[in-house]
């Protein structure tokens, strides 16, 4: 028996966000980022940006798994050459992704010498650290600003902390030094980032650039680091916020420390374009990072993709692997058909489908879902109920089992989501 009077437990969703609202546009593709618009997923190319068919191959194959935005390399003037041929490319597959131009050193000479390339291109990223020292950094930074103001282009201001401004640095360390109590390197190298994210903003919007077409990051590679840095960066200021890792790391690392730095972030409310800067493991697809970063916001609730697959981790009971199997080909086939049922089922993205291995949670897990199967474990009669809407629907047993309920997912997909888009067509 309770011992207390309860109170109701309110349930945990992400604050609300309060940036301002920019566009990213490419033809009759408009991407909405900040304000009420949804957190978008980006990600960036690694090939040969001057291979203008191999970068438009992987951009399309970035864009299918669901990367809203792709940033390419822009370093010489080849690779600039290359960019409206790769714009071209995409358009002719149909493929209407926006492309951001990521420039370093030579970022002002590119843009202002290749119009076509700075036309072509959809957002700029310039890296504050990496336009010039002295007066050099002024005047590059401002021709790359210019060339966004001509173009009506939305600039990301990205400052990274493997490429800080160094005598930027060293002023603040000087600052520091004549304090009572003077911060720890850290904390210098915090305000380093936010500093120069900050009034590097400010000098665009004074050469004309609007403020809703500014974006800010301050990457690190460090989770602790991140989550401070850009807690304090969105107290300053207003302005879209890009997340991610700089240099996230390889598998598993680079997984967790996406999502753990960036779910709590994104909890608070804090960012409004997301990027897991993953390092492929050996033959591993580049739209490995596009997966993470989606499944990060669909965890959080904050946006769905997929279908999500429940399926149990397997114990004693579950000796036999075909709950395993089964769920991966169910999970293999959401994910393959999402470009296409994007379009012919409409909402189908928040299914939910449970493929459970044994009797102790399997109906009730099925039940939950929109779809579930609860297979026999180890011991158990040979036999899988099917949980349709919440309610029993059948029985499957036999050998056949797998492709049978395969065959009832598609049945119900149709049913349920083809009749949806039929009603909102009529």
């Amino acid at each position: 028996m309770l011992s207390c009077n309860p109170v109701p437990i309110e349930a945990v969703t992400p604050k609300q966000r309060r940036s301002r609202q920019a566009q990213v546009v490419w033809g009759s593709r408009v991407v909405t980022v900040g304000g009420d618009a949804p957190v978008r997923v980006q990600s960036m190319t690694n090939t040969d940006t001057v291979d203008a068919i191999g970068t438009a191959i992987q951009v399309k194959e970035l864009a299918i798994a669901g990367s809203e935005l792709v940033r390419i390399t822009v370093n010489t003037p080849e690779a600039a050459q290359a960019v409206p041929y790769i714009r071209e490319q995409l358009d002719r597959m149909g493929i209407d992704v926006p492309l951001i131009g990521d420039f370093h050193f030579n970022g002002h000479r590119l843009l202002t010498d290749y119009p076509a390339c700075a036309q072509a291109l959809s957002k700029y990223r310039i890296n504050p650290g990496n336009v010039g020292k002295g007066d050099k950094h002024d005047r590059q930074f401002s021709q790359m600003i210019e060339a966004a103001v001509q173009w009506n282009k939305p600039v990301r201001i990205g400052v990274n902390w493997g490429s800080l401004d160094q005598e930027l640095l060293a002023d603040l360390m000087d600052t520091n030094s004549q304090r009572a109590e003077p911060w720890d390197a850290k904390q210098v190298m915090y305000e380093a980032l936010i500093t120069s994210a900050l009034d590097s903003a400010a000098r665009a919007t004074e050469l004309g650039l609007p403020a809703h077409q500014i974006m800010l990051s301050c990457k690190v590679s460090g989770v602790q680091d991140l989550i401070s840095v850009y807690r304090e960066l969105a107290k300053r200021c207003d302005y879209a916020l890009h997340l991610g890792l700089t240099e996230a790391g390889m598998g598993t690392k680079g997984t967790v420390a996406s999502a753990t730095a960036l779910s709590i972030l994104l909890q608070e409310g804090i960012g409004d374009t997301i990027r897991v800067s993953l390092t492929p493991q050996p033959g591993e697809s580049r739209t490995q990072e596009v997966v993470i970063a989606s499944e990060i916001l669909q965890a959080l609730g904050l946006r769905s993709f997929v279908p999500s697959v429940t399926a149990c981790p397997g114990c004693g009971r579950t000796t036999s692997t075909t709950f395993q199997v089964l769920a991966k080909q169910i999970d293999d086939y959401l994910r393959a058909q999402m470009p296409v049922w994007r379009k012919k089922y409409p909402g189908v993205e928040k299914m939910k489908v449970a493929v459970m291995g044994c009797i102790v949670n399997g109906p009730g897990e099925s039940k939950h879902a929109d779809i579930g199967i609860s297979l026999p474990g180890t011991g158990e009669a040979p036999a899988a109920p099917v949980y349709i809407d919440g309610e029993k629907a059948l029985t499957l047993r036999g050998d056949n089992i797998a492709n049978e309920f395969h065959q009832l997912v598609e049945t119900y997909i149709e049913k349920r989501f083809g009749s949806q888009q039929a009603a909102e067509t009529a």
